[in-house]
């Protein structure tokens, strides 16, 4: 596929690297570290002074050229006071760079014609899909290779520069801005067993603090140079010491404090070498960190401490980055052969695009991982703390990306869902509270409220979480919880008991519809087949049949009287005797469990043809290409002459007084589940055509590519995207069976892609008429593979 790239202009642009549970760091199109989001809270825009890797060369006989490893800084300039000496934007840049992001890799290539080199940068954080844990790394790993293309031999110095934020007021995880640093930073030089560096802590914060961590800068390489502190001095005396110290001979000077100083210190490591003409080599830095406590709840800050799952593995940064670079080979190879199964398929270049971009969420602050096991989520996160708390089962059912990539995750959270948050009633908070306060209720209008797209969601996905594991005992551990929730739905919101739901029915769009409509009543149809299946599989079979006949008169009924010739409908008497409804209006959520059902194996809810002319109808009067003309009062998402999907729109009147909130956005989850069903019933041009439009509004100019926002950074619903995958492979997966079937769309003479069946993961590959499986991770043994009616061999 061809890799988007982007210049030093792209200033929105921020790659993350960290690992599931532990934060990111991330890095700018022009090399810049930035958003440094390790001290277990969302820090958009947040920078570390000092911080930043710099290059010196020198030809033999020839003066020293010193650049900080950055393209050239971007405007705005009108800063009060310039730019501070603490950016180092004052010192020589790169001209420009070139950026790629095929995640988990992030390249650079820096341009400057001036020097006898050409520098290069990947940077990455190890994912190894179905391995939480090596997935889980604080790290990230830095690999710049220079090649000196001059005649004459090359010295070649990189130095990382590094401020210590531990106790900082700037940094502080609970974000009530303290004015003072807390405890004193200590930087010490280590050389243990072959791994080098600078490890940062701060004496005086007790091991319990929030603000207790660590932080570590280290490589393998032998010829390395460290100053674990810059001078301690007035005005700026600290930056010129530092760049002279580089520049005069490529060696830094330990100027041997033995003390902490008053102000936190910045330390510096370097590692050097001398390249002949042509010559290459690769300078490699692993920057970890460690901030293991969190409270232990959402938001209260008084509350008891616990720490983050990486924390049971490591003691502190030094021994993540021991472990790193001890394990570095193993965990590269396991990386690149996940990035090479997802790009180097064949599927169109922006549905890799927009898969790979949206497994970001899973390693971002919109999720945490607890020492006891427990992995929750907010929906996003603010720029400075998490949005929409407690694992909103209304969003999270849209995402599928960790199912197939950590699928032990998911079913944790299946676990919380349905033991720790449903009552024997079978009613269901849709947000997380009692894992942290069991007494806690989300209560809505003095009154507890259920979600019904979030509760037949989380059915729906229990089935999901079973087809990727195959553990029975799981399913059934849960299984009471499950048949709850079913009921409740028959109880609550089917107030007549024909199985089509019309009573008060609170979803996603964070209202209440009123009477039938196509998103409740769809998800509770595709709830019913599920539960159906499940039954069978626990060998209920009496309650199979009877969900078996609630899902066919559901079905007949839902068909006659929400269909209205081209979509379905909502059916109410008067629209606007409720606030926020959607009435006659084409709902691009319409069809939601329907998509579900699809890509779980789960068949067809409604007529086949009745389907399609839906998601047709979607697509025809929903997808706007140019905003200019477009009223929105609500948030917005899509500007100017940009194309994108509105959640509802009323072509031939109807609309109510005060629609539904949001139904003027675009949502990136929603376009792409509605993407994913067009291409899976036959649509490929026009599902393509809305994947194009959302990676198109992500230019890195005008949005990060690797940050679909919604309400929150790194919203979850984009997790939807992964549906893109299941769509053009047709994977479904039977593990009573031990079988996988592809059904590819429009595989062509040469076919790649990657899959992943919860227990092993790999790629699909045809050569003129022939497929093959290969496993790059995982097992397949005693599994058969088919493509359409044709096995195909496993490797």
């Amino acid at each position: 596929m061809t890799t988007r790239s982007f210049d030093e202009k792209a200033t929105a642009l921020a790659f993350p690297l960290g690992g599931v549970g532990t934060g990111n760091v991330s890095l700018g199109a022009r090399g810049d570290l930035r958003d440094w989001e390790i001290f277990n809270r969302p820090a958009k825009g947040t920078t570390l002074p000092n911080t930043y890797f710099a290059l010196r060369v020198q030809q033999a006989g020839g003066k020293a050229i010193g650049r900080i490893l950055e393209g050239a800084v971007q405007p705005p300039f009108d800063h009060s006071h310039g730019f501070d000496p603490h950016t180092g934007a004052g010192l020589p840049h790169f001209t420009g760079t070139t950026f790629y992001g095929e995640y988990p890799f992030a390249r650079i290539d820096f341009h400057d014609e001036s020097l006898p080199a050409l520098v290069h940068l990947e940077a990455f954080t190890p994912l190894v899909p179905l391995d939480p844990e090596q997935s889980g790394i604080p790290c990230a790993i830095f690999t710049y290779r220079v090649t000196n293309t001059g005649t004459l031999p090359l010295d070649v110095t990189i130095a990382g520069s590094l401020f210590n934020p531990i106790g900082h007021p700037s940094f502080d995880p609970t974000n009530k801005r303290r004015a003072d640093q807390l405890g004193k930073t200590i930087n010490r030089r280590r050389d243990d067993n072959g791994v080098r560096g600078i490890f940062m802590t701060a004496e005086g914060i007790q091991p319990d603090a929030l603000e207790f961590g660590s932080l570590a800068l280290a490589t393998g390489a032998v010829n390395t140079t460290v100053k674990p502190a810059l001078l301690r001095s007035g005005w700026w005396d600290f930056l010129r010491d530092f760049w002279h110290d580089l520049l005069d001979d490529g060696r830094l000077t330990d100027l041997n404090y033995a003390e902490p100083g008053d102000y936190p210190d910045t330390g510096a490591l370097g590692i050097y070498s001398t390249l002949a003409p042509g010559e290459s080599a690769d300078f490699r830095f692993v920057l970890a960190w460690h901030f293991p406590n969190r409270i232990n709840s959402w938001d209260k800050w008084d509350a008891p401490h616990i720490r983050n799952h990486y924390a049971t593995r490591f003691a502190d940064a030094w021994a993540v980055a021991d472990t790193v670079l001890r394990d570095r080979h193993q965990l590269e190879v396991q990386t690149r052969a996940f990035h090479a199964a997802l790009f180097n398929s064949t599927l169109p270049a922006s549905v890799i695009d927009a898969v790979s971009a949206n497994i970001v969420p899973i390693r971002s602050n919109t999720c945490f991982w607890l020492e006891d096991g427990r992995f929750m989520a907010w929906e996003g996160c603010f720029d400075d703390a998490g949005c929409c708390l407690g694992t909103c089962t209304h969003v999270w059912s849209y995402a599928y990306t960790a199912a197939f990539l950590f699928p032990s995750l998911e079913r944790e959270m299946r676990r919380i869902e349905l033991n720790v948050e449903t009552d024997p009633d079978g009613y269901m908070a849709f947000r997380t509270l009692r894992t942290f306060d069991p007494t806690a209720a989300w209560v809505m209008n003095n009154n507890p409220t259920a979600a019904v797209d979030g509760q037949m969601g989380t059915i729906l996905r229990v089935y999901r979480e079973w087809t990727l594991s195959g553990d029975t005992d799981w399913l059934r551990s849960l299984w009471a919880n499950v048949k709850n929730a079913l009921n409740y739905a028959g109880i609550q919101w089917d107030l007549d008991h024909d199985f089509v739901l019309e009573g008060r029915q609170h979803n996603t769009y964070d209202i209440d519809f009123y009477g039938a409509n196509p998103l409740c009543s769809v998800y509770y149809l595709a709830a019913l087949r599920a539960a159906a299946a499940m039954a069978r599989i626990l060998g209920e079979a009496d309650l199979a049949e009877r969900c078996d006949d609630a899902f066919r008169l559901g079905s007949q009924r839902v068909d006659e009287r929400l269909w209205n010739g081209e979509f379905y409908v909502q059916r109410l008497d008067d629209v606007d005797a409720h606030p926020y409804q959607h009435g006659l209006g084409c709902l691009s959520d319409q069809l939601l469990g329907q998509a579900h059902a699809h890509f779980l194996g789960l068949g067809d809810l409604l007529p086949r043809e009745h389907v399609v002319s839906a998601l047709n109808a979607i697509y025809r009067r929903n997808f706007r290409r140019g905003f200019r003309d477009h009223v929105n009062m609500q948030r917005t998402f899509a500007l100017g002459d940009e194309a994108g999907l509105l959640l509802c729109t009323w072509h031939e009147g109807g609309e109510p007084r005060f629609p539904f909130p949001y139904s003027d956005e675009v949502w990136t989850g929603i376009e792409y589940h509605v993407a994913a069903h067009l291409i899976a019933t036959g649509s490929l041009d026009e599902g393509l055509a809305l994947v194009q439009a959302v990676r198109a509004r992500h230019d890195g100019v005008r949005r990060n590519p690797w940050n679909e926002v919604e309400c929150g950074h790194h919203y979850a619903r984009s997790m939807s995207s992964w549906l893109l995958l299941l769509a053009l492979s047709g994977l479904h997966v039977d593990p009573a069976k031990r079988e996988m079937r592809f059904t590819p769309v429009s595989p062509g003479a040469e076919f790649r892609c990657f899959w992943s069946n919860g227990q092993a993961w790999g790629a699909l590959i045809r050569n003129g008429n022939a497929y093959h499986v290969e496993t790059y991770g995982g097992s397949l043994d005693g599994w058969r593979v088919w493509v359409g009616a044709v096995e195909a061999q496993v490797r």
